[in-house]
């Protein structure tokens, strides 16, 4: 069969390469072309458009590439109907997979999304118009499939694909060697996958340095952004320290697993850091308007998968405002010091999960529902 799948962002990238994995187990003859990023490409699909094109973050910044966003819209059209696919598989990025879903009902392909958009913190409504474009919805979070029930929708739970990733991490014995570190303990910084977002985070994440000089800070680099990016910022920065700040791309797990504690965006990657095992503060600052917006639509207490899945505050959260040196000093001195007891709530949350397997389970039952017409 013939499947066109659509990520916008590194986290869709890394789970829509284990997706098309397992669509390649369950059918030997699948052709699948995609929208999404390396991972995705490595994993046997043709790339169509490279997710680092998409990353508009923000109700601002979208406005600001309102063409550049169309002009990807019309594109995405016109390579679905080349391609003629037997479905169109969505991953996440609702603001862009919502739309081509609405069209792509209309031309009468079949839709199916894998990863739901979070609706169900800011934007409930848009349930009924996922109901009436989306043929089959599976869902990663335990309480996404109680929350589409409300609604008459019914969806397959899979379980959270992250088990997978992170199932058989081993802490390298020799990692600071093989990758020219001290042997300091090491502070992760996971600043995003978008130049914008690490534009706004990774300074304010590099002021803590004059509080931990018996640390090492290691930026787990983003593939998509270029080392002149955290380069400039670094040169720029009163705070940095050659010796004591090093970027390595392409090891976020091994950085993690080695980390004595965490720095980290909201998104992902705080659900990453957990079911590896690092101790993290949560730090989120966007455009102040985009914010402001937000702020008024969005329905959850928390902002951090870590926290939402568990509904209790593991982590803690630092956002806009409260994201300064002042207390990512004070948040992470307590993640440091309280270790064992933050491990403790990370064993909790991986149980909430359920089993491994998610990716596999996602590719069967979307294998299954196309052979039935």
């Amino acid at each position: 069969m013939k499947y066109y799948i659509i990520a916008g962002e590194a986290s869709g990238d890394l789970h829509g390469s284990n997706l098309v994995k397992g669509l390649k187990k369950v059918d030997k003859n699948a052709e699948i072309q995609a929208w999404g990023g390396d991972l995705m490409e490595e994993s046997g699909a043709v790339l169509r458009k490279h997710y680092r094109d998409l990353a508009f973050m923000g109700f601002v910044e979208v406005v600001k590439n309102i063409r550049t966003i169309s002009r990807n819209i019309d594109f995405c059209k016109k390579d679905i109907e080349a391609f003629q696919p037997d479905v169109v598989i969505f991953i996440d990025y609702p603001g862009f997979n919502l739309r081509i879903a609405k069209w792509a009902k209309t031309m009468h392909f079949r839709t199916f999304y894998y990863i739901s958009p979070q609706i169900w913190a800011w934007h409930t409504s848009r349930v009924h118009g996922i109901k009436a474009t989306v043929d089959k919805m599976f869902c990663i979070l335990p309480f996404e499939k109680a929350f589409y029930n409300k609604y008459g929708y019914d969806v397959d739970y899979v379980g959270h694909p992250l088990l997978d990733v992170t199932e058989n991490i081993e802490k390298e014995v020799n990692f600071n060697e093989e990758n020219q570190l001290s042997e300091k303990p090491i502070i992760a910084i996971l600043c995003g996958s978008r130049k914008q977002e690490v534009s706004a985070m990774l300074p304010t994440m590099l002021s803590v340095i004059p509080s931990f000089l018996d640390y090492q800070f290691v930026i787990a680099g983003a593939q998509s952004i270029p080392d002149s990016v955290y380069d400039e910022i670094l040169r720029n920065s009163p705070f940095f320290n050659k010796i004591d700040v090093k970027i390595i791309k392409n090891k976020t797990h091994q950085i993690l697993k080695n980390a004595t504690a965490a720095l980290v965006k909201s998104g992902t990657s705080t659900l990453e850091a957990a079911l590896i095992g690092a101790p993290q503060v949560v730090c989120y600052k966007g455009n102040a308007v985009s914010y402001a917006i937000a702020k008024r639509v969005v329905k959850v207490k928390y902002i951090s998968l870590v926290n939402l899945i568990a509904d209790k505050p593991i982590v803690k959260e630092l956002i806009q405002g409260d994201f300064n040196k002042e207390n990512l000093v004070i948040e992470l001195t307590k993640a440091i010091e309280n270790q064992a007891v933050i491990k403790k709530e990370y064993e909790d949350l991986r149980q909430l999960l359920g089993s491994i397997g998610a990716s596999d389970r996602a590719a069967e039952l979307m294998f299954q529902y196309l052979k039935v017409k």
